[in-house]
C-alpha cells in the first residue's frame, strides 16, 4: 500500500469516529432534554402575596396579678414560711403573729366564764329548791318569779361570755397569715420577730399566670394590635428556630410612655420563668408586597437555586432565582420568598 492509499484509509476511520461520537452525543442531548424538560401534568401559579416583616424584640416576664398577703392583727411574728421565690397555694400558711394582750384576755375570758357557769348553777339550784317549796305552799309566787329572773339572768350573761370569747378566739386566728392565691413569692417584707400592725403587708406574691410585657418603640404602634400571633423564641439567647411556641397579644395599652408602645402577649408554658426574665420574642414590623412560593417547588444544583417553569407548549424548562427568607403564609403553611428570577402570571411545577 502506498502512502496516499494510507492516508485516506486513515481520513476514513477518523471521519467515521466522528460521525459515531456526533451521533451518541446528539442522542445524549435528547435524553437530557427529555429530563429537563417533562411534560407539565401539575402547576400552580405564581402569585404576588402581602408579607409581613417581623422583628425580634425582648419582652419581660411579668405577673398578669400580684396579690398582697397582709397582717389582719397587730403584734409579733413569730414563725415566717416563706422566702422570696418560694411556690404557695392558696390557703397555704406562711406566717404566723400573736399579741399577747390577746392571750391575757384569753386567760381573764377563762375566768369570767367560769363565774357565769357558777353563777348560773347556783341560780338554777335556788329556782329549783323554790319550785319544790311552793308545791308545799312554804313560798310566796312573788319568790318564785324573782327566782326565776335571777336564774334568766345568769344563763345570759353565760352565753354573753361564751360569745365574747368565740370572738377573742376567732381575732386570736387571725395571726396566722395565709396566701391569698397561688403563686411565687416575689417579696418578704418582714422578719421572724418583728413587730407588725394590722394591714402591714408580709409577702408579695405573683399569681402563676404569667404574661411577656412588650415595650417597642413608637413607629411599632400602628403595626402592633390585639390578637395579633407572635412567635415567642426558647429562654436566654437562643434563636427563634427553637421557639416555645406562639403567643397572642391579649392587650395594647393606649398611652405611650417614654416615647414606647407597651403590649402584653399571652402563652402558656410561662410557669416556671422568673418574673423580670427577658425572652426573645418576633413580632409584626412592616407589610409589604412580595412573591412568595411554597416549600418543595426549589432545589438546588452546584450552589444555585432552581425553579421549573411549564410552557405553553405543555414542556417545563428550568430557571435560576435568587431566593429570600422563610414566610409564613395562611393557616401556618411554609413559604421561601423569591427575590428574583421570577413574575406573578408564571406557573410553578414541583420539581
Amino acid at each position: 500500500m502506498n502512502k496516499f492509499a494510507k492516508i485516506s484509509m486513515l481520513t476514513g476511520l477518523t471521519l467515521m469516529g466522528a460521525s459515531l461520537a456526533l451521533g451518541s452525543m446528539e442522542q445524549l442531548v435528547a435524553k437530557q432534554k427529555e429530563m429537563v424538560a417533562p411534560r407539565a401534568s401539575s402547576s400552580i401559579p405564581v402569585m404576588v402575596q402581602t408579607i409581613i416583616d417581623d422583628k425580634a424584640v425582648f419582652a419581660t416576664v411579668r405577673s398578669s396579678d400580684t396579690a398582697v398577703a397582709r397582717a389582719r392583727l397587730s403584734g409579733t411574728v413569730v414563725s415566717l414560711k416563706v422566702d422570696e421565690g418560694s411556690q404557695v397555694k392558696r390557703g397555704q400558711v406562711i406566717g404566723n403573729i400573736v399579741d399577747k394582750k390577746l392571750q391575757l384576755k384569753m386567760a381573764s375570758m377563762d375566768a369570767l366564764l367560769t363565774a357565769a357557769k357558777a353563777r348560773r348553777d347556783k341560780a338554777e339550784k335556788d329556782f329549783k329548791r323554790g319550785q319544790n317549796l311552793k308545791r308545799k305552799g312554804v313560798i310566796a309566787a312573788a319568790r318564785i318569779e324573782a327566782l326565776r329572773a335571777t336564774f334568766d339572768i345568769a344563763v345570759n350573761d353565760e352565753k354573753a361570755a361564751i360569745a365574747e370569747r368565740s370572738v377573742l378566739r376567732e381575732q386570736m386566728k387571725q395571726g396566722v397569715v395565709l396566701a391569698p392565691a397561688d403563686g411565687r413569692v416575689l417579696k418578704v417584707s418582714t422578719t421572724r420577730g418583728s413587730v407588725v400592725l394590722a394591714g402591714e403587708s408580709l409577702a408579695v406574691i405573683a399569681a402563676n399566670r404569667y404574661i411577656l410585657r412588650l415595650e417597642l418603640p413608637e413607629r411599632h404602634a400602628r403595626f402592633i394590635n390585639k390578637n395579633d400571633t407572635v412567635m415567642v423564641g426558647a429562654r436566654g439567647l437562643d434563636p427563634l428556630d427553637k421557639a416555645i411556641g406562639r403567643g397572642v397579644i391579649s392587650q395594647v395599652y393606649p398611652e405611650l410612655k417614654n416615647g414606647r408602645v407597651i403590649a402584653d402577649v399571652e402563652i402558656d408554658s410561662l410557669g416556671n420563668y422568673f418574673v423580670g426574665e427577658r425572652a426573645l420574642v418576633r413580632i409584626a414590623a412592616d407589610k409589604r408586597q412580595a412573591i412568595v412560593i411554597p416549600g418543595g417547588y426549589s432545589f438546588k444544583r452546584y450552589g444555585l437555586d432552581y425553579v421549573k417553569l411549564a410552557q405553553a407548549d405543555d414542556k417545563t424548562i428550568e430557571i435560576v432565582v435568587q431566593l429570600g427568607g422563610k414566610v409564613v403564609l395562611g393557616k401556618g403553611n411554609g413559604g421561601v420568598e423569591v427575590l428574583a428570577g421570577l413574575k406573578a402570571g408564571d406557573r410553578l411545577v414541583r420539581p
